[in-house]
């Protein structure tokens, strides 16, 4: 499941937005609701983020899916 948050103005993952089986939904209603310019794909362990940055590569929002 990947989940996407919208950042709050006090942490990243302050805002739930919303959660999708597929990455291309998931970025796709990001895209419609959080204003983002650049997108970043990141694998640690069992995580994927996909960070979500404005034009001044400050991050605004992240999808995450958690991997058995």
């Amino acid at each position: 499941m990947w989940k996407i948050y919208k950042w709050d103005g006090r942490y990243i993952q302050g805002e739930f937005i919303s959660k999708h089986s597929s990455e291309d939904a998931a970025i796709k209603k990001a895209s419609q609701s959080i204003n983002f310019t650049f997108v970043e794909k990141q694998k640690q362990g069992k995580e994927t983020r996909v960070w979500l940055d404005d034009e001044n590569h400050t991050p605004v929002g992240i999808i995450i899916k958690k991997s058995r």
